[in-house]
């Protein structure tokens, strides 16, 4: 833990050093996302609900979601930028190193500048919540704190799938963005509007829908399934087997000679 706050120390120094730019790129972030928050607002002008879902219940789950997100790409920005590790040659002054690999490329990015897409995360999440039908109580304070552990890890565990496919392929997959930053959009919408089959394959596959509509579902009171509030931890366990094929990456790693 000392190394790591040392890293973002690092980082953080980094960032002080171009006050301006970390501010551009903060509000080119939070205008980016407030973009898609527009094509939301719009749409509700002219339906009113989906699949029985609210303006304020839409808000409510593309909040959490993004707040999710912006978390794991804050804070495991080195996976998703580790294919220029692989093809440049550092994954082999990483291996020499006598610490984790993981740990190593995860402290090797902290993207500061996503706070401007948390902060708009917030105020839609305030808005929600203040607009919702929602009646809170631990029981749905624990729910939204899983949401966040819960999506934060499988967003990270992604971004780490993503990163152990440059073992094998040294450039990033293109493809996998569906699952990256196309999670993030159609995660703006509670996942069972989108049909049986994507619900299935979002609850057995990738647990988008652990995080997301599950537990939803509960906090809105369209459910009194208890066992809701854990599921976004269960979705933890997503972890597991993007660890592994990590490892496997590591054991079939062959350096460019960059």
């Amino acid at each position: 833990m000392q190394l790591y706050l040392k890293y973002f120390s690092i980082h953080l120094k980094s960032v002080a050093q171009y006050k301006i730019s970390f501010l551009l790129t903060t509000i080119g972030q939070f205008l980016v996302s407030f973009n898609v928050f527009l094509g939301v607002y719009f749409m509700f002008q002219r339906f009113h609900k989906v699949e029985g879902f609210t303006y304020s219940d839409v808000l409510l789950c593309f909040s959490v979601v993004l707040i999710e997100f912006s978390l794991a790409e804050c804070f495991a920005r080195g996976f998703d930028t580790f294919s220029a590790t692989i093809s440049q040659g550092e994954f082999d002054r990483i291996m020499v190193r006598p610490r984790n690999e993981m740990f190593q490329v995860l402290g090797s990015k902290i993207e500061f500048t996503r706070i401007g897409r948390m902060f708009q995360a917030i105020i839609m999440f305030v808005y929600g919540v203040h607009n919702s039908n929602v009646t809170w109580s631990i029981d749905k304070v624990l729910t939204v704190i899983f949401m966040f552990i819960g999506g934060t890890a499988v967003f990270t565990g992604i971004f780490i799938i993503y990163a152990a496919f440059c073992f094998f392929t040294i450039e990033g997959l293109e493809f996998m963005n569906i699952f990256i930053d196309g999670a993030r959009e159609y995660g703006k919408y509670p996942i069972s509007i989108y049909g049986k089959r994507v619900l299935q394959i979002c609850t057995v596959l990738i647990p988008y829908a652990l995080i997301q509509y599950y537990p939803l579902l509960y906090l809105l009171g369209k459910s009194r399934n208890q066992g809701y509030i854990f599921l976004p931890l269960l979705a933890g366990v997503f972890l597991i087997p993007c660890y592994l094929f990590w490892k496997f990456g590591i054991r079939h790693y062959k350096s460019t000679g960059s």
